[in-house]
């Protein structure tokens, strides 16, 4: 369920979704009871819901008749996705290689569903290393394609975290 709700101080206008215990104005950062706010729209569509504000914003605004000439969110939806190149006309024509970007796409992909992310290799290391430097960390993370840099910054902040402790230049998990 989509809501187009009000707020009484500023009169402020925004779409919320469900039925939430408090809401907040995005404007003046009001929060009352949901059931406090003043509903214009209730309604199970989304689409909907944003067009009624809309509509209610060009009115305030006395631009009501030239928001009625406009198509609804989803035309203007299509009639973009219609217009110009798409992804790979326009990344060959700027020289690079769109298989190239699949491949990389691929192996992103690939790589958060195996839950292995740059960060976790370096918590790896500091697991699987015995008494590991920071060079030690930097090279294995070097020999799994993470940055040197990355993983420097990473101990830093895995240190200041205080999920690794660091002692005489040798780190460990806490």
């Amino acid at each position: 369920m989509y809501a187009v709700v009000g707020c009484s101080e500023c009169s402020a206008l925004w779409v919320t979704e469900g039925r939430p215990e408090t809401t907040q104005c995005p404007r003046c950062g009001t929060r009352k009871q949901h059931e406090k706010r003043r509903k214009f729209v209730e309604t199970d569509d989304e689409a909907h819901a944003r067009e009624v504000r809309a509509s209610m914003l060009a009115n305030r605004q006395g631009q009501g008749d030239a928001f009625a000439e406009l198509d609804s969110y989803a035309e203007l939806d299509r009639q973009v996705e219609d217009s110009g190149i798409d992804d790979e006309t326009y990344l060959e024509g700027s020289g690079i290689d769109s298989g190239a970007v699949a491949e990389a796409g691929e192996r992103a992909e690939q790589g958060s569903r195996s839950g292995s992310s740059r960060k976790e290799t370096v918590r790896t290391a500091l697991r699987e290393l015995d008494e590991p430097t920071e060079d030690d960390v930097v090279a294995y993370a070097s020999e799994r394609d993470v940055p040197a840099s990355f993983t420097r910054k990473a101990l830093t902040k895995l240190v200041r975290a205080g999920e690794v402790s660091e002692s005489r230049g040798t780190y460990r998990l806490v």
